[in-house]
């Protein structure tokens, strides 16, 4: 007479009966050492502990790549706090990987400006060359592939972000190549900050310890020249902006093509956001009234 899985008393795999996970295994005991001496240099920066969660987690995701269930319980262990209270903190941010991935974090930005101007199709592009989804990672473990919300650099979109340095004003083609060269080993320099490295160097900086390859610090620079403009005209370090009057405003000639001059608050430095007498939808409106969606 034969028995089934169940009668034997033997869980079918893939079935949870709710019961509760064993505790995570620890560190081996050179690691945890080593951890552990790196944890406190960390915490001791802060006068409440808890606050040093977000580094420690940084720093347990630089030993795997990922922050574990070990490396979650090793948090708690530092921090007097509970596994739950370290759960739910490391599962809220998206910086912190839940699975195993790849040597490089690879980012499309997908969100609006970007996305319009190619994001989407780098990113489908990429899933196809690459046979990977959303979140996945390449099967020699060199790149995981994912889509980003906003990279909060709209001035070169569309943008491709590899272990958060930028990759500005990308192409299908380009993303391509790039993903192409990071599977290869071959050396590729970020449009600007710091040369890349392994996901794992890059949590281990994230978690506040120095970047000790030569020349990484000074190469990490600043804002692109895009994103600094408005800074730059708000110092004065640039020339006033001349006001450009909206077409067939009536303004005079002159102050059209006269020297510079500071905005009253009627005029505006673009013609594009000067006021209208009505909206766009108006039948009123210079342009016409605005076609309905299919006319």
């Amino acid at each position: 007479m034969t028995t089934t899985p169940s009668e034997q008393g033997v869980q079918p795999q893939g079935i949870s009966l709710g019961m509760p996970q064993l505790p995570a295994p620890d560190y081996p005991d050179d690691v945890r050492a080593r951890l552990e001496a790196d944890a406190r240099e960390v915490i001791a920066r802060y006068p409440d502990s808890r606050s040093a969660l977000l580094p420690l987690l940084h720093l347990v995701q630089s030993e795997e790549g990922h922050v574990t269930r070990t490396g979650q319980r090793f948090c708690a262990q530092m921090l007097g706090l509970t596994t739950a209270e370290v759960t739910a903190v490391a599962t809220f941010y998206s910086m912190y990987r839940r699975g195993p991935s790849g040597d490089y974090q690879v980012g499309v930005c997908t969100n609006t400006l970007c996305a319009v101007m190619g994001g989407d199709a780098i990113f489908e592009a990429l899933q196809e060359h690459l046979g990977v989804g959303n979140g996945e990672t390449t099967g020699d473990g060199k790149v995981t592939l994912e889509h980003i919300e906003c990279n909060a650099a709209c001035d070169f979109a569309p943008v491709v972000m590899v272990n958060w340095e930028f990759f500005d004003n990308q192409t299908v083609e380009s993303a391509k190549g790039l993903v192409d060269d990071l599977r290869a080993g071959t050396q590729v320099r970020p449009t600007r900050g710091a040369p890349l490295c392994t996901f794992k160097d890059t949590a281990r900086i994230l978690a506040g310890f120095p970047d000790e390859r030569p020349g990484a610090v000074e190469a990490s620079g600043a804002a692109g020249h895009a994103s600094l403009t408005g800074l730059r005209l708000a110092k004065g370090e640039t020339g006033p902006a001349r006001v450009v009057h909206p077409r067939g405003s009536g303004a005079p000639e002159d102050s059209r093509g006269g020297a510079p001059h500071d905005p009253s608050p009627t005029e505006h430095l673009s013609s594009h956001d000067a006021p209208q007498d009505t909206a766009a939808s108006d039948p009123a409106h210079p342009a016409g009234p605005a076609a309905e969606e299919g006319e």
